[in-house]
């Protein structure tokens, strides 16, 4: 059976104060009606329609996948309205699956459990709540059949009392709903043309409405304003919790966990409170990860601690290695195996060899350094010159003594000493102690300034 999926995503949004297309709104640092499209794809469709309207240059350019149909909705007459645009695009197929572009927690599982029960028919996600203000509502027969869906606008006080409310989530046979699109009137207290009304027209044919339900209520639910999408990136950021909480990641509070890409880990791994996890991110064995600590497109190692309050980004962690607190390890950084990176230090563009210890207040930018080295407290690499990006090689078992500036490029032997407080400008020798320092001079009889009185 061919399945179209049309996705409308063309609703301005005015509740959300923002000059951002709704739709374009972020959860989970990917736009809601990514997470619809993406939702939409494991369901093999022969095509995806995305009718959009407000924003709608934004929304294209934002959207990049080059599977998706763009329909254009002018005029934002309501979603009766919405799907006729997408009709010109549907012809040929068997059923229509139709989405919306701000309910973005919608489960596969569960659209197709709605595709298994509407079959060649008419399908409704339908969901119970205790609060139905704001939504239609589902009118079933004495027989308990759907005969209708009333808007809230246009129900009576009785129908008004209903707890079944529609989704707007529906499974249309294709055959039937070019027909029912043509039969729509706008005679309401909104002065749309409602999608819903089709429903009746599929009862008025004879037709039988096929009921299903999500696990969770949260998956049917809608973005109009800010506080709602925060309410569901905490029920996405739970669900994703739970998933990974399921494969044996330990999370110390899923409630205060954000995953904002791909996470992948090995056994016995732990993560503390407020931990992001942006891009895609690896997970040897007996990880743990620090609280406050942001991850980015990073690989870790087996048996690697990463302590407080540290930002890694585009950088590999060997195993046995321990960062931190207060660490950055900006693109490019790489730490073989058995290092150590403490507070305040900053890795870009480097290579940490094999137990190496880089443990206080340091910069090292585009270096490479050996095994077995310590860099002593204060110290920096001068890469760049005001123009290019310069090298600095420390070779095995080197000594770098605390407050050194080394000038790139230079070099560094295997198994140098660079005393303390030295700028280091020429290449410094193997297994000797290199030292740069003015003459230490006292001045007899100097006093310190004393600071003015003022009147």
């Amino acid at each position: 059976m061919a399945l179209g999926v049309v996705i409308l995503a063309a609703g301005q949004g005015t509740r959300m104060k923002s000059a951002l297309p709704k739709v374009l709104h972020q959860l989970a640092d990917r736009p809601l009606l990514q997470h619809v499209i993406d939702t939409a794809r494991t369901l093999d469709p022969a095509r995806i329609v995305v009718v959009y309207g407000h924003g709608g240059e934004l929304v294209r350019e934002r959207i990049t996948d080059d599977d998706l149909i763009w329909a254009a909705q002018a005029e934002q007459l309501g979603t009766g309205h919405a799907v006729q645009q997408a009709i010109p695009y549907l012809e040929g197929l068997d059923q229509v699956l139709v989405l919306y572009g701000d309910v973005p927690l919608t489960r596969s599982e569960t659209l197709q459990g709605l595709l298994n029960e509407a079959g060649s028919g008419f399908g409704l996600l339908t969901v119970e709540l205790d609060n139905p203000s704001g939504y239609g509502r589902v009118e079933r027969d004495t027989e308990g059949k759907v005969i209708r869906i009333v808007e809230q606008k246009d129900a009576s006080p009785e129908q008004l009392a209903i707890r079944e409310i529609n989704t707007g989530i529906m499974a249309i046979p294709e055959g039937r709903l070019h027909e029912w699109l043509g039969k729509l009137e706008n005679n309401n207290a909104q002065g749309e043309y409602y999608l819903t009304d089709v429903l009746a027209m599929a009862v008025d044919d004879g037709m039988e409405i096929a009921v299903s339900q999500p696990v969770d209520p949260d998956e049917a639910e809608g973005v109009n304003n800010k506080r709602q999408l925060a309410g569901l990136e905490r029920a996405w950021q739970r669900r994703a919790a739970d998933v990974l909480m399921d494969g044996g990641l330990t999370l110390r509070d899923p409630d205060r966990f954000d995953l904002r890409g791909e996470l992948t880990h090995g056994r016995d791994c732990v993560i503390d409170v407020n931990v992001i996890v942006e891009g895609k991110v690896t997970l040897g064995e007996d990880v743990n990860i620090g609280a406050n600590t942001v991850l980015r497109n990073v690989t870790i190692g087996d048996g690697v601690t990463i302590r407080e309050n540290c930002v890694l980004e585009d950088a590999h962690i060997g195993p046995d290695s321990q960062v931190g607190p207060f660490s950055r390890l900006r693109p490019g950084a790489e730490l073989v195996g058995g290092a150590h990176v403490g507070n305040f230090v900053e890795i870009k563009k480097s290579t940490i060899g094999l137990g190496s210890k880089v443990n206080h207040l340091t910069y090292v930018g585009d270096s490479e350094i050996g095994s077995g080295v310590n860099i002593g407290a204060g110290t920096i690499t001068c890469n760049y010159d005001g123009a290019n990006k310069h090298k600095t090689i420390i070779g095995d078992n080197a000594f770098i003594g605390s407050n050194t500036a080394l000038v790139a490029p230079v070099t560094v032997g295997t198994g140098a000493t660079i005393g303390a407080g030295s700028t280091i400008g020429k290449d410094a020798p193997a297994d000797q102690l290199t030292v740069t320092r003015a003459r230490q001079t006292s001045i007899p009889g100097w006093t310190r300034p004393v600071k003015k009185q003022t009147s």
